[in-house]
């Protein structure tokens, strides 16, 4: 028989072999058809996401051929590069003038002859919303025209087009609770529009933002403003201009470099599509070299390749071995009937290119239908819309070659066993008995080890090919460990109820049909465990270097305008009205010397200055500011910078922001209802100190033997006529020593905040002080239309105050991506346990038919079905686990290493490289997925005795 004909009808044998046996075929496609259904999803979602160039032309221009920006520096020569992003002037070119000496560009005398042009004006503004007021962006631009199609779209109701009509993105209209037809009153100059359609920025979903027509929203809001003083002139940004070239030339390189010497940088559509050469662009020689790296973004996408690349090998593996189980008797007449044992393994590999390539086929097709399905949910998260469904069909093609040759590599292992076994097993269905292999945990053992050190060390090299390269060695090596693991586990059963026991023993037994199970539900879970841990371990380090505002959960309600009186009750009362207080309000206030210096600012020591003194010498100077700070950064480790960076010593140096409207000496009049609610201590001895008039410190740095110096210098103005005729002379310099109350080290981070004053003891040191501000304790964080209505009611008040919320920490886009593939690869996990739980119920027949031989009642044979599938589930995430660590360790060593050489070249870089175990999750997969995968399985076994032949 030639070598074709051998495999042709190892083929057919296959073929229908998987016909016959539809359920386990069906199994084993969905094995093989899951992971390519998820890498062709993922591949098919990037590309798509991903704007191309043309996509980001369409983004900035629309449908024209140019955008052409003055920046502002006069008509002198500038460079730029074909991209329209990066320019500057020349290397030679003479200083530039200062702005108020700058002439004005005639951008339009640009433009190459015969073209036709928009332009594009945006500014910022307070408007009306069905809840009240919010701020927003107005951007007067003909929406209309053509040329605007593709980066505005409309999606209801009709364009702008007369100066008292206006359109709003579909995302204000949702937070602003408008629809088309309602009004809108722009504050200030109080002009009213009519909404007439609602608008879609594809590449910017989320934009809350209103479009008006040139000239209906900024000439009028000036004419107001230059007529009434009280009314302030609109702040709009710089006039763009939206150019469409002459017919069939648009905006070539040369008409660039024209526009560049009157001092305008131009974005050409073609001219980014087809770049001039670098010998034609005089900024190509400044730009030489210039390179973008994001290690830690490559480092995890190459580490959860290669364990995907992994999983989907393994995945198949358990369903062969079932399968080629299952078909010993057909492979025992193929030997009867002359054939040899490499025809033997053909039909098995058959077996597996045939079910391969129907899984790859299936995979990707529905990879395609379920991106298809979800894509406007993933639009609308990402907050773009895909230009068209991008595929490289070179991907598609390797992804379900992949899902082939993982078929076949699936079948590998069964082929050689079913090649080995004797005619007679096969055909009576005996297993015999085949000791396990000794060398094999040893050799796995060695893997493990080599694969970690390979990985940690990679990690604190910086080489991201040793962290890949070590993860799925050290996986490689708990799978060869995974027989004798499974073998202890019939040990443990000694002293189980009948049910779980009898589970152990039959796994240790039948360890060639358990460890591949074992197998896939631990590479699933490796790959979901390594990114929980990322993602974990990256956001405990965003919170860490984020900078709160306020004490998290609070609201500021603040006065703004101190040379005109705030009217604070009104403003308080919109507050507690319309945000979602908890408890009652703490006053603040503000304290200072002199005259004040939110009101005597123009000219230069015009005002009075208020501090506390901050002692020198250990624990009051930073080590990791001034002199010897960068020697002190080379000895230290990431955990002792951290514990310096969090002294009260430096926390001062790290926290710079002044955000309860005090200047940067930090000290706020208040009492014990600021020290409950704000600052969170709650400690009767301060609340008693504030009432003697002892202040609180917060920062124990500032402090000396339990006191502080408070230097005040009174300067007064001239122009302060009533505090001047009080305090004339020269100004005056005081310093006070006075007794505080010294708050425990981690209360020196309170934002805003480093001394509370009580008010008496302020008066007695001739300061003067203010009603500024309330904090009130938020149950949680207030809506859009709590917000607005809110800020209507501050605005009938007077408009001389604000409301500030605490500004929690957000994740970047990076960690958004990593939390999608933590969830899908927790899918997959499910996934994998199910159906690989499945294979080994179908397997285990023949022990649940001898149950009902010897009279075991259904409840037996149910839960020792659910048994058997809890322990291949529940050992296969404990593995999974313990291998899922090392790359996200790996990686997170690599990031310190990053962090740490940034930490030496500036000591005051947070070098925090926290590793954040997902207990969360991982509880979630040792504890749900097992014993949902065994209730699955004892639900889905069937009560009634079967009966069967005798075998001989």
């Amino acid at each position: 028989m030639s070598l074709f004909s051998g495999w042709r009808a190892a083929f057919r044998i296959a073929r229908r072999d998987a016909v016959r046996a539809k359920g386990r075929s069906a199994l084993v496609v969905a094995m093989i058809a899951l992971p390519v259904l998820g890498v062709t999803a993922a591949d098919l979602t990037y590309r798509s996401a991903l704007p191309t160039v043309a996509e980001d032309l369409t983004a900035d221009l629309g449908a024209a051929d140019a955008l052409f920006i003055d920046q502002g520096m006069g008509p002198v020569r500038l460079e730029q590069m074909p991209d329209g992003v990066l320019w500057g002037t020349p290397e030679d070119a003479p200083d530039t003038l200062p702005e108020d000496e700058r002439k004005p560009v005639d951008v339009p005398a640009t433009f190459p002859k015969g073209s036709r042009y928009l332009t594009e004006q945006s500014l910022p503004a307070s408007v009306t919303t069905r809840h009240g007021i919010t701020d927003t962006q107005i951007t007067e631009l003909a929406v209309a025209d053509p040329l605007l199609r593709g980066r505005v779209e409309l999606t209801e109701g009709a364009y702008p087009k007369a100066k008292d009509e206006i359109a709003a993105t579909e995302a204000f209209l949702k937070a602003a609770g408008l629809s088309v037809g309602d009004r809108v009153t722009v504050r200030g100059p109080e002009q009213a529009y009519t909404l007439t359609g609602a608008l879609e920025l594809p590449a910017d979903l989320k934009s809350e933002s209103l479009f008006a027509v040139p000239s209906a929203v900024i000439a009028p809001w000036q004419k107001a403003a230059d007529g009434d003083k009280e009314i302030l002139p609109p702040q709009a940004g710089d006039r763009k201009w939206l150019v469409q070239g002459p017919s069939g030339a648009g905006v070539t390189w040369s008409d660039v470099l024209a526009a560049n010497e009157k001092g305008v940088v131009v974005r050409a559509r073609q001219v980014v599509l087809d770049p001039p050469p670098d010998s034609e662009v005089p900024m190509a020689a400044q730009m030489g070299g210039w390179e973008t790296n994001d290690a830690e973004m490559t480092a995890a996408a190459l580490t959860v390749a290669a364990m995907a690349v992994l999983e989907i090998v393994l995945l198949a593996g358990p369903a062969f071995a079932v399968g080629a189980r299952r078909s010993r008797r057909q492979l025992g007449l193929v030997g009867s009937c002359g054939g040899t044992r490499g025809q033997v393994r053909a039909v098995v590999l058959a077996g597996g290119a045939v079910l391969g390539g129907v899984g790859a086929v299936v995979g990707v097709g529905a990879g395609f239908g379920l991106t298809a399905l979800f894509r406007p949910m993933i639009e609308d998260f990402t907050g773009r819309r895909f230009g068209e469904l991008t595929v490289h069909p070179w991907e598609i093609l390797a992804i379900a070659v992949l899902g082939l040759v993982t078929g076949v590599l699936a079948a590998l292992a069964p082929a050689i066993v079913a090649g080995r076994q004797s005619v007679l097993e096969s055909l009576t269905g005996r297993r015999g008995s085949r000791r396990s292999s000794r060398v094999l945990p040893v050799v796995g053992s060695l893997v493990v080890a080599i694969g970690v050190a390979l990985a940690v060390y990679g990690g604190v090299s910086g080489n991201i090919n040793l962290v890949a390269g070590g993860s799925v060695l050290a996986e490689l090596g708990l799978l060869c460990c995974i027989p004798v693991i499974v073998g202890f586990l019939g040990r443990l059963g000694r002293r189980l109820p009948l049910t779980p026991r009898i589970a152990l023993r039959d796994a240790a037994r039948n360890r060639g049909r358990t460890a591949p199970a074992v197998a896939a539900v631990m590479a699933a879970v490796a790959g979901s465990v390594a990114i929980a841990t990322y993602t974990s371990s990256n956001a405990a380090e965003q919170a860490y270097d984020h900078e709160p505002n306020l004490t998290a959960g609070t609201a500021a309600v603040m006065a703004f305008d101190t040379s005109q009186k705030a009217d604070l009750p009104r403003a308080r009362a919109a507050v507690e009205q319309n945000y979602p207080v908890n408890g009652g309000r703490a006053d603040v206030g503000r304290v200072w010397a002199g005259s004040d210096c939110s009101v005597y600012y123009e000219e230069e020591n015009d005002c009075g200055t208020i501090g506390l003194v901050k002692p020198t010498g250990e624990g009051h100077s930073c080590p990791l500011k001034g002199k010897g700070a960068k020697e002190l950064a080379l000895r230290i480790s990431a955990d002792e910078h951290k514990r310096l960076m969090n002294s009260p010593a430096c926390v001062d140096e790290r926290w710079t922001s002044v955000s309860l409207g005090n200047d940067d000496s930090k000290i706020v009049i208040g009492d014990a209802g600021l020290l409950t609610s704000y600052v969170k201590l709650d400690d009767p001895a301060a609340a008693k100190a504030l009432a003697a008039g002892t202040p609180v410190l917060l920062n124990p740095a500032y402090a000396d033997n339990g006191e502080v110096t408070l230097k005040a210098v009174h300067t007064y103005s001239e122009h302060d006529k009533k505090n001047r005729a009080l305090h004339p002379g020269k100004a005056r310099t005081t310093t006070d020593r006075l007794k505080v109350y010294v708050a425990p080290d981690r209360y020196a981070a309170t934002p805003g905040i480093r001394m509370i004053l009580p008010q008496r003891t302020a008066k007695e040191l001739g300061l003067h002080t203010e009603d500024h501000a309330s904090i009130y304790t938020l149950s949680r964080e207030p809506n859009d239309a709590e917000r607005q209505a809110a800020d209507a009611a501050i605005e009938q008040s007077g408009n001389r105050a604000y409301v500030m919320t605490a500004n929690a920490a957000e994740p970047d886009d990076d960690a958004a991506i990593l939390l999608i593939l933590a969830l899908f690869a927790g899918v997959v996990t499910l996934g994998a346990a199910a159906i690989t739980t499945g294979l080994s119920k179908a397997d285990a027949e023949a022990d649940l038919t001898t149950l009902s031989a010897v009279g075991a009642p259904p409840g037996v044979r149910r839960s020792l079905s659910g048994f058997q599938c809890l322990v291949v589930a529940l050992t296969g995430v404990l593995l999974g686990t313990l291998a899922g660590i090392v790359p996200a360790v790996a990686v997170r060593l690599t990031d310190l290493r990053a962090a740490l050489a940034d930490m030496r070249a500036d000591p005051m870089e947070s070098a925090y490289t926290p590793i954040v175990m997902p207990w969360e999750t991982i509880a979630l997969l040792a504890l749900v997925v097992p014993v949902l995968a065994g209730l699955l399985a004892a639900a889905l076994t069937s009560s009634r005795q079967k009966l069967a032949r005798r075998a001989g």
